[in-house]
């Protein structure tokens, strides 16, 4: 069935605000400003970068508020509200907190990744996110993952594999990161999927149940990211790190004061972090709309085109340099992306199924005919951060 003009504005604006998203944090990393010792340096404060992603999704709950209003003024009841803000309105705030606290530990630790490795990479790692929650819901949600998914999880593996390979041999060694700072960078975005992994098992556990509406629980879940970051700001201040990862004046763990000289001193840093704000916005309510209006698997083919794009942009204005580098690395990424459409059971499966070269039971393949969701397999998350494809009434930071 054709696209709607509406369905196609959503896939547009998802791809756009998504790729916007990495590609303006990473443009205010790489911008020089002067700081609070009247030094000129890149912008290297990933930890005031995660308080303003958290704005972001904070900004959900007042789209929630005026949405809601807005409705109950025309009269609807609530059966007529549109599913973005529909659900309960009875529940503890509190049950937010735990995957809160995950998600700002993972975004955090995404952003001092981003801060030491490529665009492209970063994207591309963020992959990894479909192991670690295929483990996680075998072990803690008794979920069976199905044959294909495991060889998905074996390719995503392999791919990742050369991915981090080809910034291993062939990363910068002449600018200030150098290859051990490209791969702590790797290292750490992969870290950071274990507990974004974790905090989806959180939330499939214990917050699924509550029905809330998606605007209404990535907009809880920002609150509590920007109340405790922004205090945490407080005492990293006074914890001395030096200056292998964190490049402060003082070398400080996150020296927000010079952060906010940097921003006062350069529009391109302010312009970058208001980019990471309005940029999650749309894309949280995006993948809202996307995954309503269309399917979860049509998401995951869009956020294969994300990524897609930050590499062509990284590529075509000097972040990143066609070279060895580059063609191994469109070996992982097409590997990876097989693994992928594998595990979320899209595209290859079901065409090896239509041309009869795979056999199938018929209870799956009306399940792709009808292009839904295996509603018994394992979480389905998808290369995307504050990112992830939980189900299909929750959304993606």
């Amino acid at each position: 069935m054709a696209w709607s003009k509406y369905q196609i504005f959503l896939a547009l604006l998802m791809v756009i605000t998504g790729s916007i998203n990495t590609l303006a944090t990473k443009w205010a990393d790489i911008t020089n400003s002067v700081g609070k010792d009247g030094k000129s340096r890149p912008f290297n404060h990933p930890f005031l970068q995660a308080v303003s992603m958290f704005l972001g999704e904070l900004s959900c709950l007042l789209a929630y508020k005026l949405l809601y209003l807005y409705y109950k003024q025309k009269d609807y009841t609530d059966e007529q509200l549109p599913p973005s803000i529909s659900g309960s309105r009875s529940f503890n705030p509190l049950i937010f907190l735990p995957p809160a606290l995950c998600d700002m530990t993972a975004t955090s630790l995404m952003y001092i990744g981003l801060n030491l490795t490529y665009a492209s990479s970063f994207q591309m790692l963020r992959g990894s996110l479909i192991i670690f929650t295929g483990l996680l819901s075998v072990a803690f949600l008794n979920r069976n993952l199905k044959h294909y998914q495991w060889i998905g999880i074996f390719f995503v593996m392999t791919g990742l594999a050369i991915v981090g390979v080809s910034d291993m041999v062939f990363g910068s060694h002449n600018d200030a990161k150098g290859s051990n700072g490209v791969i702590t960078g790797d290292l750490l975005i992969i870290m950071a999927q274990i507990i974004t992994a974790t905090q989806m098992v959180v939330e499939e556990k214990f917050v699924s149940g509550s029905n809330v509406s998606p605007l209404q629980a990535v907009g809880w879940e920002g609150l509590y990211g920007v109340c405790i970051l922004s205090t945490l700001l407080i005492p990293m201040y006074y914890i001395p790190t030096g200056n292998l990862i964190f490049k402060n004046p003082d070398g400080q763990m996150e020296d927000a004061i010079d952060g906010f000289v940097q921003i006062f001193n350069s529009w391109q840093v302010t312009l970058g972090l208001l980019g990471t704000i309005i940029s999650i916005s749309f894309f949280n309510f995006a993948g809202i709309s996307v995954t309503k209006q269309m399917s979860a698997t049509t998401r995951t083919v869009l956020d294969s085109v994300r990524t897609f794009v930050i590499w062509i942009f990284s590529l075509s204005i000097g972040w990143e340099k066609l070279s060895n580098r580059t063609f191994i690395q469109v070996t992982g990424f097409s590997i990876l992306l097989i693994g992928m459409f594998l595990y979320n059971n899209v595209l290859i499966r079901p065409f090896l199924i239509s041309r009869g070269l795979l056999r199938n039971n018929s209870s799956e393949a009306i399940a792709i005919l009808q292009d839904t969701d295996d509603t018994e397999n394992a979480i389905r998350p998808t290369m995307h951060n504050p990112s992830l494809q939980r189900n299909e009434t929750e959304i993606y930071s």
